[in-house]
């Protein structure tokens, strides 16, 4: 398999578990998995954005950056919801 490709569904991966915790946390429940990953992905860019320099990198770093960047994107929806 090309490594190319290894490298994407890794990503489509960790979009997908980092949305659905962030679903968790914020009692949102589950978003569907297209949901979950592209709320995974866009948390992922404002966790890397807003905590990247204090948490450390590898597979587990990443899912909670990915996790609390989508938190915060929930969160921020949510209030916006409300106005």
């Amino acid at each position: 398999m090309d490594a190319q490709l290894v490298s994407i569904l890794v990503f489509l991966a960790i979009g997908a578990v980092a949305g659905w915790l962030a679903g968790q946390i914020m009692k949102g429940g589950g978003f569907g998995l297209l949901g979950n990953i592209i709320i995974g992905i866009v948390g992922s860019f404002i966790g890397g954005f807003l905590f990247g320099r204090f948490i450390s990198g590898g597979l587990i770093g990443t899912i909670v950056t990915a996790t609390l960047g989508a938190v915060v994107l929930l969160a921020v929806v949510k209030i916006l919801k409300k106005i």
